[in-house]
């Protein structure tokens, strides 16, 4: 069941979309601010960010910020202050084949796609603990199930933020059950990581939002795809207890965009 007064606090208390110079990054704050959620953007590019800041209004703070330098993070999460919503979007599709990496490239690649998701969520959690309430949403991908050709570098660092998520609720989830931790994987889109004939990323947003804005403890661990939740396969043995217990298996929950 959604806790109103846990929701309440996300809504009303400071969100972190990175990667919010563009492309989903720019939706998903877009549409944070149109619900009237206080949105801090992150991104590498001031005319980007400033860009976003123009289309958004006053509800929109620009905040130049590499995700893959730990020390920058660090500082604009402790300047911003408590953070109740984080939205793990940033990220860098290079479209390079393996034997055109270099060791280096490669980890450059890992360094945003996997230490940003990495960084962030260790800021935000500084202030999610403390409170004992918190959301966040990491922008997900199969990539690293069935990787594309000339995407090593990329389905590497984005299978492992996917594992991260387990990790973090495997961790937590005990203590800090009102801190909810979900995959999210908006779908292809239009945008420059996308394809051309993708879907638009202000529809992919509503969705994403939708499910940063929903707190409800059975999400921690949970993963959608656009707009439906991904049920992990059941084992024999939970489809045994189901018999036994005269229960109906979970059907996939929905996304309900505001």
């Amino acid at each position: 069941m959604t806790d109103p007064s846990a929701s309440k606090v996300i809504r009303e208390g400071q969100a972190v979309v990175t990667g919010a110079g563009g492309g989903l990054g720019r939706a998903l704050a877009l549409e944070l601010v149109r619900q009237g959620v206080r949105v801090a953007g992150l991104g590498r590019g001031q005319s980007a960010l400033e860009e976003t800041a123009a289309l958004a209004g006053d509800g929109f703070t620009v905040h130049v910020c590499d995700v893959a330098d730990p020390v920058a993070v660090e500082t604009t999460f402790k300047a911003l202050g408590p953070v109740s919503l984080l939205i793990n979007n940033a990220a860098v599709y290079p479209r390079r084949d393996f034997l055109d990496e270099s060791a280096e490239s490669f980890m450059a690649s890992v360094s945003i796609n996997l230490g940003g998701v990495v960084a962030c969520t260790r800021a935000a959690l500084e202030g999610m603990v403390e409170s004992g309430i918190g959301r966040i949403v990491n922008v997900a991908t199969f990539a690293d199930i069935a990787p594309l050709p000339a995407s090593s570098a990329y389905a590497v660092s984005k299978g492992a933020a996917r594992v991260l998520t387990r990790a973090l609720v495997a961790d937590l989830g005990d203590r800090f059950p009102d801190i909810v931790i979900t995959d999210w994987m908006p779908g292809m889109l239009a945008t420059g990581m996308g394809i051309e004939d993708g879907l638009d990323p202000e529809v992919s947003a509503r969705w994403g939002v939708a499910l940063a804005m929903w707190h409800e403890r059975s999400l921690n661990g949970a993963v959608f795809e656009m707009g439906g939740e991904i049920l992990l396969p059941r084992g024999l043995k939970g489809k045994v207890k189901d018999m036994v217990m005269l229960r109906k298996p979970p059907k996939p929950r929905q996304i309900h965009p505001l």
